[in-house]
């Protein structure tokens, strides 16, 4: 049995749907590295595999100004705009 921990404070659960996945990954997958340390080894890790596994997935690397504050909403709209998928790395 999996049992799926929220970290939200609900009295009530909220009941949840997984949303219907085709098993393939296709198109343009964002790594977004949020400038913790040690957040570019874990991305490029993980573009590493992506290659391995999903050949045909073309990925993108993108860059926070610092992790202290949002990102801003030109880069935003660029991932918007340039990608199907984003993977923010979070790294110490």
């Amino acid at each position: 049995m999996t049992i799926i921990l929220d970290p939200t404070d609900e009295r009530v659960p909220v009941a949840r749907q997984i949303s219907e996945r085709s098993g393939a990954v296709q198109g343009i997958v964002g790594l977004l590295n949020i400038s913790k340390p040690r957040g570019n080894i874990l991305l490029d890790e993980l573009d590493k595999l992506l290659a391995e596994k999903a050949p045909d997935v073309e990925v993108r690397h993108y860059t926070k100004p610092t992790f202290a504050k949002p990102c801003p909403d030109t880069l935003r709209q660029q991932i918007r705009d340039e990608c199907d998928f984003l993977v923010e790395g979070l790294a110490d």
